[in-house]
């Protein structure tokens, strides 16, 4: 257990910057306990113990603003960086040296039963806000962008952006161009393309007016 610890420890180093020393990390680090809080539930939820187990990542919630239901099952080494707002669902399973920003959620669909809740491989990155709901696999070293919302599969070594999540990069090759200070809006691409049609039937109409002399 208490390799389990220091690997989380130390996975805070790795990561941010701004981690100065072990008694620091220690005792300012929500993401931290959030991940110690769950690796307590997880171990009584798999004894049966479920009332203590959420009992346990319910009180974690309330103190960190981090949500993780004990049935979920975390790897080594995830760091979760600010993390308020993270939710990770019951049948949930990430793997190693995972990175989740703030607001992440790893969530379902809706009532189905079973697993319902996404796999996330190794070497995987969240960006902050980002959603990914349903039960499928992230591949191992993937980077989710800042609020994408990703509902299907998504392969190894892939990075995908967008309000629906779309693959950009696939095994380190551009896939489409990301302009980050120029992300596409479906809904203003959408009215393009429906202005785009109205002025094709005015040029249409117009045309058929003089034909017939109007």
């Amino acid at each position: 257990m208490w390799k389990t610890f220091r690997s989380d420890i130390t996975a805070v180093f790795d990561n941010d910057p701004a981690a100065r020393n072990w008694f620091e990390v220690i005792f300012t680090y929500s993401g931290l306990h959030a991940i110690w809080g769950h690796r307590l539930a997880h171990w009584l939820y798999r004894h049966g113990l479920h009332t203590i187990a959420r009992i346990i990542s319910q009180t974690s919630r309330f103190m960190t603003g981090i949500e993780v239901h004990p049935g979920a099952v975390i790897g080594k080494r995830l760091f979760i960086d600010h993390g308020m707002g993270v939710v990770i669902g019951e049948t949930c399973e990430i793997g190693d040296d995972v990175i989740l920003y703030q607001g992440v959620t790893l969530g379902g669909t809706g009532k189905e039963k079973g697993k319902r809740h996404p796999t996330i491989g190794n070497n995987v990155v969240i960006s902050s806000g980002a959603k990914i709901l349903g039960s499928f696999r992230v591949g191992d070293n993937s980077r989710i962008g800042a609020n994408a919302v990703v509902l299907e599969e998504v392969p190894a070594n892939t990075t995908v952006v967008g309000p629906k999540g779309r693959i950009v990069k696939r095994d380190g090759v551009r896939v489409n161009r990301l302009d980050h200070a120029n992300v596409p809006d479906p809904i203003i691409e959408l009215c393009r393309d429906l202005q785009q049609q109205i002025d094709s039937l005015k040029t249409e109409l117009e045309a058929e007016k003089r034909k017939n002399g109007g």
